[in-house]
């Protein structure tokens, strides 16, 4: 090599030194005095937007502190991932929400719903509740002036009760995702409160005389309100909210309104042009068996059952994997797979025998889903799913390998495939599963007032991730609208 391309090799070698020396010295500048540096704050932050972390420290101008690889167990990082609170303050920083959504937008800011002011008919009217003339919601500033929600088996499909009180309440002082608003132009969701679940499971017989019943009367009347307003003609309906999670609620409207977005407890029963994850939200049954306080719950060696599962076993469509595994693990002395109902004492049996087993099974019925999953949730039993089609609240931010096991049916029915599996897991891989089990089951606790991070607020989190693509219909929408208007004033 010539001196002189020796000469300029060096040359290049000790201005790269230099840049890379310059570049390092700017950055603990930037930590150290956020003021002055080389770099520009504005430049230095668009290095760093996709980095793995952040090396800023908590200041008067900066909240966010992210450490992605840290682990559960470090007490220094803060409860709170920029503002978004863990449900759990037992959960390390590093594990709030697995770390998907610090840091993003929607963490940061109220979900704005305006609520259709429909006549109590539609919604408390159906639990028996009067209002005064002219009233259309009950006082819910007091416990014992807010109407209860009926007990038994109507209660795990009562997400549209517990969704309208934390409305309702929304313009209290309160810590929570979703807030009302009185214009509609300023919402990034309309809420439409009609408690489809209920009026399916109290008034979809005809009485007497009846030649319609009341529910498909008051979806019909729902249809004709909803088709008229001006707030559904501007997106065709696209930014508008209907709970129907029974799966056979709003049976007759959902083809009319099925450009809404809608709250559901799986898409079994929905053609996938009405319902899918593309635009709707997929909410947890609320369970009927009592929450074991985390204390409280049983470890490994205080579980004598392996698994359980007590429920109707003769099911139509993808049920009718319960009776094959009926046949297969009945006689099993460490299983119990026996019939049962949540009438009478079944609720507390249920609840007595998934807090005494190490695995609880959650199979396909006449639905993919069922309300099995999150009893076994909060009795910390860990769920085995056997269900190929089912689909899960919240799974863009929880990692659900990490607390349930999934076997495919065709799997499960192979003699001893099941048995063999959990029986082959060790008490410390349980455990690891368990104890996740219990960090994550607040997400799951419906709540009134509503507490960060329980079920409530993951809805709203979960439509307020979904508003988004929303928005992107409404800009594409509006691409020519405005030329239009200026044509118009021609």
């Amino acid at each position: 090599m010539s001196e002189k391309a020796k000469f300029f090799s060096r040359s290049l070698f000790f201005l790269i030194t230099i840049s890379i020396f310059l570049l390092i010295l700017s950055s603990f500048s930037l930590v150290q005095f956020p003021s002055t540096h080389f770099i520009p704050r504005s430049v230095f932050k668009l290095i760093l937007v996709n980095s793995t972390s952040f090396f800023l420290k908590p200041n008067a101008q900066t909240e966010l502190v992210k450490f992605p690889f840290f682990s559960s167990t470090d007490t220094n990082l803060s409860m709170r991932c920029g503002s978004l609170s863990c449900p759990n303050t037992n959960v390390g920083a590093s594990r709030c929400y697995r770390n998907k959504t610090c840091g993003r937008n929607q963490a940061f800011r109220k979900l704005k719903v305006f609520v259709y002011d429909l006549p109590p008919e539609f919604h408390f009217g159906l639990l028996g509740w009067k209002g005064n003339t002219n009233q259309t919601w009950p006082n819910v500033d007091s416990h014992s002036r807010i109407p209860p929600y009926p007990g038994g088996l109507n209660l795990q499909h009562s997400v549209e009760y517990w969704l309208t009180l934390d409305l309702l309440a929304s313009n209290t002082p309160q810590v929570g995702t979703a807030v009302r608003v009185q214009n509609s132009s300023q919402a990034d969701i309309v809420f439409v409160p009609f408690f489809s679940s209920l009026s399916y499971n109290r008034h979809s017989k005809l009485h007497g005389k009846e030649k319609v019943s009341v529910n498909k009367m008051l979806q019909t009347k729902l249809v004709q309100f909803l088709t008229a307003r001006d707030e559904w003609k501007r997106f065709g309906g696209n930014d508008h909210l209907i709970v129907a999670h029974h799966p056979n609620s709003m049976l007759h409207a959902r083809k009319k309104l099925g450009s809404a977005m809608f709250v559901l407890a799986d898409f079994g029963r929905y053609p996938v042009e009405i319902a899918n994850l593309g635009k709707d939200i997929i909410a947890p049954y609320k369970h009927v068996v009592r929450t074991i306080p985390s204390g409280e719950s049983a470890q490994f060696d205080r579980r004598p059952i392996l698994m359980h599962f007590q429920g109707a076993i003769y099911r139509k469509d993808g049920g009718a994997i319960r009776q094959e595994l009926y046949y297969l693990l009945k006689d099993e002395k460490d299983v119990h797979f026996t019939f049962g109902t949540y009438r009478g004492n079944g609720i507390k049996k249920a609840a007595q025998g998934m807090a005494s087993s190490k695995f609880c099974l959650n199979i396909a019925g006449d639905t993919p889903s069922s309300n099995r999953l999150f009893d076994a949730i909060a009795s910390h039993c860990v769920p085995v799913i056997i269900s190929d089609d089912i689909e899960l609240p919240f799974e863009d931010v929880l990692d659900y390998s990490e607390f349930c096991l999934f076997v495919r049916a065709s799997d499960a029915v192979k003699k001893g495939y099941l048995l063999d599996l959990l029986r082959g897991i060790e008490k410390d891989q349980w455990t690891k599963l368990w104890e996740r089990l219990k960090e994550i089951a607040p997400h799951f606790e419906y709540s009134y007032p509503s507490q960060p991070g329980d079920a409530v607020d993951m809805v709203w989190k979960a439509v307020l991730r979904k508003t988004s693509s929303v928005q992107f219909k409404r800009h594409r929408k509006n691409r020519y609208a405005r030329p239009e208007a200026f044509l118009k004033r021609i």
